[in-house]
C-alpha cells in the first residue's frame, strides 16, 4: 500500500528534545520545592502540554512564579540553541516520501515557537512549512483534531494514513482518528505503546519499512 499521508509528532520523533527538556523541567520542579527526576518527568508528562505540567506542579505544591511558562520556555530555547539532534533516518524517510509524492505533516502538542526553535537548525522547519500543526490552533492530542485536519486538507483516506508518535497520548490521537498508528519507542516505552494498540518501531528505519515496504 502506498500511503496517502504520513503525520509525525515533533519532539521525540523527529528531534531528540525529550531528554533535554525533561532535565530542565525536573530541575525547575526541584528549584520550586517539588524534587523530581528527569525519569519521573518522562513518566508523568511526555506527550502532554506545558499547561498540564504547570497545573500538576502547582497541585503538588510547587511555588512557581506567575510567569513560570515564560521562564521554562526561555530555558528550553537556550538549550535548543546549543543544538538538538535529529533522529537517525529521519531525512532518509522524508526523502523517500518526497520521491513517492506522499504528503507529510507534523502534529504536535507543543507551541509553534518551540517547534521553530527545535526544527530550524536542521532545516526541518522550512522543509515542512505550512504543514506544521500545533495545539495552539487545534485541540491537543489525544484528541484527533490535528490528524483529521491533515486528512481533510489533502483528501486522504484514514485507512491509508500513518501517524508516528512516541507517547501514549499521541498514539491515542492516531487511534482515535482511525489511522495506522506507529509507536516510536526509543526510551523503553515499547510495552506501553503496544498495550494501547500501536505498532511499535524502535528506529526510523523500522518506521520506513512499516510505511513503505
Amino acid at each position: 500500500m502506498i500511503p496517502d499521508l504520513v503525520v509525525f509528532d515533533c519532539d521525540g520523533v523527529l528531534v531528540d528534545t525529550e531528554g533535554p527538556t525533561s532535565i530542565i523541567i525536573a530541575n525547575s520542579f526541584t528549584k520550586y520545592g517539588v524534587p523530581m527526576t528527569a525519569h519521573e518527568v518522562d513518566i508523568l508528562f511526555v506527550g502532554g502540554t506545558m499547561e498540564g505540567v504547570e497545573a500538576e506542579g502547582r497541585k503538588r505544591g510547587a511555588a512557581f512564579p506567575v510567569d513560570w511558562q515564560d521562564e521554562i520556555y526561555s530555558e528550553f530555547f537556550a538549550r535548543f540553541d546549543e543544538g538538538i539532534d535529529v533522529f537517525d533516518g529521519v531525512f532518509t524517510l522524508l526523502d523517500a516520501l518526497d520521491a513517492r509524492g506522499i504528503p507529510h505533516f507534523i502534529a504536535s502538542n507543543g507551541p509553534m515557537k518551540k517547534m521553530r526553535s527545535s526544527l530550524t537548525p536542521s532545516g526541518l522547519w522550512d522543509r515542512f512549512g505550512d504543514r506544521i500543526l500545533s495545539r495552539e490552533n487545534y485541540a491537543p492530542k489525544p484528541d484527533p483534531a490535528m490528524i483529521r485536519h491533515a486528512i481533510g486538507r489533502i483528501g486522504a483516506a484514514a485507512d491509508k494514513t500513518f501517524m508516528i508518535d512516541d507517547s501514549v497520548t499521541g498514539c491515542r490521537a492516531g487511534l482515535n482518528a482511525g489511522v495506522h498508528t506507529i509507536g516510536f519507542a526509543t526510551e523503553g516505552q515499547d510495552a506501553k505503546l503496544a498495550e494501547i494498540g500501536a505498532t511499535v518501531a524502535n528506529s526510523m528505519a523500522d518506521v520506513q519499512r512499516i510505511i513503505l515496504d
